[in-house]
């Protein structure tokens, strides 16, 4: 989920119940809300009663869609259409002209509660033939012909430690899940999302192991998703597939109750980004030079690919290579770097890892591998590191030297950290491809 709600452009409606064959409607996400609104309401009811309900049915939505309460649950479609799940949508229903025209003028405005980020779970009901713990639609009513304001009626119902939120941004409904499965060695913001989300369950799950937070997927962080796996009945491989993603998040939104009116609540200190989402001419960074990095392995193989050189800025030589890139792969020729952009630059280099010509087989492992190394790791490229990384003790008595094992023990993480330390960057003990490159050159004498 992204850090802050988007109100979608679209929303998909199961028109029956979650596990019925009914078919699936994709719709603009104000379409869908006149529809319900003017399906539950009465377009005669006082203009701020209409208003009232129609905020709360946008939050209930919403609030759908942000936690992706049904795509958790292995569903394709954000909303049912009927009111033992949901609220009511009507194919081809009849639109009110006032309720269309009161939706138009808020449908990017919703309910939290204050200091939370997600949209309310806005429960209600009609009030006079079913009643429940959210707003009365009748009974609203009653309030507004005694003069309350919208947001005095929504006090009443939800309590007065609630906000509205104003003229959220609009944007595509993008799922959650990246695309391509986490596993050791990966980083970058979707481990920590999971690492979050792993440590918050934990609390209701004491048999999992911690999965301290560090960016990286670790030791640790394998060892809890294996255990998870293990608890929830999924294979037990370490890996977080698209399967493993959704359940980890379907438990982490049980336990913190994103989906009842009695939240535990998401903070925008716990849901904000550490990583940006996309990277664009003008920034700069560790993240640019993994990208810069990439570019230019894969241009060395690709006359496709403009050379470039690794300078963490985002400059028009940067933007030239992107453009060739995705040009390229057939996505989008846009010149930012995106998920999908970035999913494809990690699965090209691997593949050409993998399948390297054979006049370069021999220096394989002086390539950097196409993952972080971390702690617990062994093979070939732990040996590089280890050698090279003795090199550079030798010239610099603030890296510790490390004796050449094959096994990324404590010490081999000290001597990386130290060397992150000299570069700037944060000291993870583990080595991605920017560390990679300069243990190499220093190592080599460059």
């Amino acid at each position: 989920m992204p850090p802050l709600p988007v109100v979608p452009e679209t929303i998909t409606v199961h028109l029956g119940l979650p596990n019925s064959n009914a078919g699936n409607i994709t719709i603009p996400f104000t379409s869908y809300i006149k529809n319900v609104a003017s399906n539950e309401l009465y377009p005669t009811w006082p203009e701020n009663a209409l208003r009232a309900n129609i905020l709360a049915q946008i939050s209930f939505a919403l609030n759908r869609i942000y936690t992706e309460y049904y795509p958790s649950r292995g569903y394709d479609f954000d909303i049912t259409s009927t009111t033992a799940r949901d609220q009511i949508y009507v194919l081809g229903g009849n639109v009110y002209e006032n309720v269309s025209q009161i939706v138009d003028s808020i449908f990017n405005n919703y309910i939290v509660r204050q200091g939370n980020i997600e949209p309310l779970f806005a429960a209600f009901c009609d009030g006079a033939q079913t009643q429940c713990a959210g707003l009365s639609q009748w009974g609203s009513v009653a309030l507004a012909e005694q003069g309350y304001i919208p947001y005095a009626i929504l006090q009443h119902y939800y309590g007065s430690n609630i906000n509205i939120v104003f003229d959220a941004p609009v944007g595509e409904n993008v799922p959650s899940y990246p695309g391509r499965p986490l596993r050791r060695g990966a980083a970058g913001q979707d481990v920590r999302t999971i690492q979050q989300q792993l440590n918050r369950i934990r609390r209701n799950f004491p048999a999992l192991p911690a999965a301290p937070v560090s960016n990286i997927f670790d030791a640790a962080t394998e060892e809890a998703v294996r255990a998870f796996q293990g608890i929830f009945n999924l294979p037990a491989d370490g890996i977080v597939g698209k399967a493993t993603w959704y359940k980890i998040k379907e438990v982490w939104g049980g336990v913190k109750q994103l989906s009842e009116l009695a939240s535990e609540g998401l903070t925008i200190t716990e849901a904000q980004r550490v990583f940006p989402a996309v990277l664009r001419y003008g920034d700069s960074g560790v993240g640019v030079r993994t990208v810069q990095y990439y570019l230019a392995f894969l241009g060395f193989f690709l006359p496709q690919l403009p050379p470039i050189t690794i300078t963490g800025t985002f400059d028009a030589a940067t933007r030239d290579a992107v453009y060739a890139f995705q040009s390229y792969s057939g996505l989008m020729v846009d010149g930012i770097v995106g998920r999908d952009t970035w999913n494809a630059l990690q699965d090209d280099y691997e593949a050409l890892i993998r399948d390297l010509p054979q006049e370069y087989q021999a220096f394989v492992s002086e390539i950097y591998p196409g993952r972080f190394l971390v702690q617990g790791d062994s093979g070939e490229s732990v040996v590089q590191i280890q050698r090279n990384l003795q090199r550079i003790a030798q010239e610099d008595s603030a890296i510790p030297t490390v004796p050449v094992t094959g096994y990324f023990g404590t010490a081999t993480a000290a001597s990386v950290r130290a060397m992150q330390r000299q570069l700037g960057l944060d000291p993870t003990g583990a080595v991605g491809p920017i560390v990679w490159r300069e243990i190499m050159l220093r190592g080599s004498g460059l």
